[in-house]
């Protein structure tokens, strides 16, 4: 009894007291609004804001491309064709098969047609037909001419001839010189029939058309051939395509073709000689983009004087690339893809941003990329897109490599 007497008398004599510790009760937790209502002290703001994510990125770097890929190529002939005759007739004999080589000029086949003989036969009787009366009409001319000068001269006696008969004698020789003129050119034209219809025998002897190989025999003797739109026509005699000399076809990407100028020397290598490289100039260039591929096709000359390598086969070809211009590279882990675009992670002012980009050819651990960036930018060693745009960052700077 005595001592809550003491307590409650030690209330009223020291109410500032009393105040004074309600007031720091009040301020341990939390700080008291002068409505009543709490705030969270310093350290719960702290950790109720959200804290940045450390990313480590790297500068894009300029520089101009200068590597070396491997495209596939194919090898085809130089020159190759399907020997057709001129003229429709039926073999009568064949000397050559498939493997067998040819020089140009060489008689490969012999072709028989009855028909061109009794043309030429025809043509042959006509000429020498326009030949004889051209013949004949040459001597009435000489004749006609001789009589007008021998009335020209006795002309000159007054009353020995009529003057008439000499007019009706020039008149003569002036036709005859008009008919030997028009039969000459008759027996010209029948001498170019003939000379044409010999041609056409000529044509039965079927030649190479230049050195190579024959690789396709389609006919045999007995066999009807002829030129396009008669009868045989379907039907080649031969295929012939060179055998020192090649074309190499790189269909080269439409990214990979500037700065590579025709003469350059491009090595290559072929399946059938492992270990073994040749080499080619670059010949032709087509500077048209197929538009299903995005590729240009481009022709290397090969010259192959021992006949080493065979038409047909796919090579490897060791393309150079090189940009006379700088472009921008990024590490390869750089570049992320969501399936939907292609980007980098780019950082600027602490945040994350993407970037669109286009990827072209690699140099060792970099990449190429095409879009809205510029030398010196930061961008995030690893493409990936767990780090959403607008993401707040800590860039730290990878180690040089």
């Amino acid at each position: 009894m005595q001592a809550k007497q003491t307590l409650g008398s030690a209330d009223s004599r020291f109410p500032t007291l009393r105040l004074f510790l309600l007031a720091g009760v009040c301020l341990l937790p939390v700080s008291c609004n002068q409505d009543g209502s709490s705030v969270a002290p310093p350290a719960a703001q702290a950790a109720a804001t959200p804290s940045s994510r450390e990313v480590e990125v790297t500068r894009v770097v300029a520089q101009k491309l200068d590597i070396t890929v491997r495209l596939p190529a194919q090898l085809t002939p130089y020159e190759v064709v399907d020997v057709y005759p001129k003229v429709t007739g039926f073999v009568k004999w064949i000397k050559v098969d498939r493997g067998s080589r040819v020089k140009g000029g060489e008689q490969i086949a012999q072709l028989e047609a009855p028909e061109l003989l009794a043309q030429q036969a025809q043509a042959q009787a006509l000429y020498q037909s326009a030949e004889s009366q051209l013949t004949a009409a040459q001597a009435k001319l000489a004749a006609d001419q001789a009589t007008y000068r021998h009335m020209d001269a006795a002309a000159k006696t007054p009353g020995v001839v009529a003057l008439n008969d000499l007019e009706v004698a020039q008149k003569t020789a002036q036709a005859d010189e008009a008919n030997v003129a028009a039969l000459q050119k008759g027996a010209n034209a029948a001498h170019e029939a003939l000379r044409a219809v010999a041609q056409l025998g000529d044509y039965l002897n079927i030649t190479a058309p230049f050195d190579g190989q024959v690789t396709t025999r389609f006919v045999h003797p007995g066999a009807l051939v002829g030129p396009a739109g008669g009868p045989g026509a379907l039907t080649p005699i031969v295929q012939i395509q060179t055998l020192t000399r090649h074309r190499l076809v790189v269909p080269v990407p439409e990214y990979d073709v500037a700065g590579i100028p025709e003469g350059t020397e491009v090595s290559f290598n072929v399946p059938s000689y492992p270990g073994k490289t040749f080499q080619a100039p670059i010949s032709r260039i087509s500077r048209a983009v197929d538009v299903k591929t995005r590729t240009m096709p481009v022709e290397l000359d090969v010259r192959d004087p021992q006949g080493e390598l065979t038409p047909g086969i796919f090579c490897e070809v060791a393309w150079p690339v090189r940009r006379p211009y700088a472009t921008l590279f990024v590490p390869a882990g750089a570049v992320g893809n969501d399936l939907e675009r292609t980007f980098v992670i780019r950082v600027r002012d602490n945040r994350a941003e993407w970037v669109d980009v286009k990827t072209g050819a690699s140099s060792g651990n970099l990449i190429e990329v095409f879009g809205d960036l510029q030398e010196g930018d930061h961008v995030a060693v690893r493409g990936t897109d767990e780090l959403r745009p607008g993401t707040l960052v800590s860039p730290r700077l990878a180690a040089a490599k």
